[in-house]
């Protein structure tokens, strides 16, 4: 398992996370693995996909592309 370090959280999300892990009967650190893990399991949003989707777009544009009817005669022909 990797250990996971947040630097600079403010005093207030502290604090807020550690009433909460208190109203869970959890340790703070019990309490942040619970909400990270529910974060990471939550399904992406139609918006989010999107996005996502969008930014692999982006990152193709222009592509070097191969033909690929051309590798499989150059295939065959071997």
């Amino acid at each position: 398992m990797n250990d996971l370090v947040i630097r600079n959280l403010d005093e207030g999300v502290i604090e807020s996370l550690q009433r909460s892990a208190l109203l869970h009967g959890r340790s703070l650190e019990d309490e942040l693995r619970e909400i990270v893990t529910q974060a990471a399991r939550r399904p992406f949003t139609p918006q989010e996909r999107r996005a996502f989707a969008d930014s692999i777009r982006a990152r193709a544009r222009n592509p070097q592309q191969t033909d690929s009817l051309e590798m499989l005669r150059e295939d065959r022909d071997r």
